[in-house]
């Protein structure tokens, strides 16, 4: 099945990951794969304690502050990624795997649209596929099987706090 959560609203990395504990500890194996994140989230530890394989693009800053170098590099990174995924999803060893961020990479054109949208609508009855991001494409919502739009009602962040180790990342 195909799940996405979306939104602007702080969670939807939240969601996923309490998907992913909730699968390891029914026993599922479990790949988290980040798309432009660089893997240090405070999650990650404790997702990897748990047995959960997790990957990332090592992406270190926002890609509007990207060279057009800096980001066919990470497109290379990315394409990687979703050959791993690709491999995972063709052995059937994972039962279910995430891929945070994965709708504004998309979006951005950093990933390879072909690959990516072949990858996930082919496979989306081989494991449990959940996508996390703003502004999913329609060719994702159109083929999921859960909507989780989480909504900013009000954050911090509009006030000028910044991103906290342990609450936001």
């Amino acid at each position: 099945m195909l799940q996405i959560f979306c939104g602007n609203g702080k969670g939807k990395t939240s969601a996923a990951a309490g998907s992913a504990v909730r699968a390891a500890g029914a026993g599922m194996q479990v790949i988290f794969v980040q798309f432009l994140k660089d893997g240090s989230s405070s999650e990650i530890s404790q997702l990897e304690k748990l047995g959960i394989k997790v990957m990332s693009d090592g992406c270190r800053k926002f890609v509007f502050h990207m060279s057009d170098e800096e980001k066919a590099d990470l497109r290379k990174v990315q394409e990687g990624l979703l050959r791993a995924v690709e491999k995972e999803l063709t052995e059937g060893s994972a039962d279910m795997i995430i891929l945070d961020e994965f709708a504004a990479a998309y979006r951005l054109g950093l990933l390879d649209r072909e690959l990516a949208s072949d990858l996930v609508l082919s496979h989306k009855n081989k494991a449990e596929l959940i996508l996390t991001g703003r502004d999913p494409d329609p060719v994702f919502l159109e083929n999921a099987d859960y909507i989780s739009q989480i909504e900013a009602v009000r954050h911090p962040y509009e006030k000028g706090i910044r991103a906290r180790k342990g609450v936001e990342y």
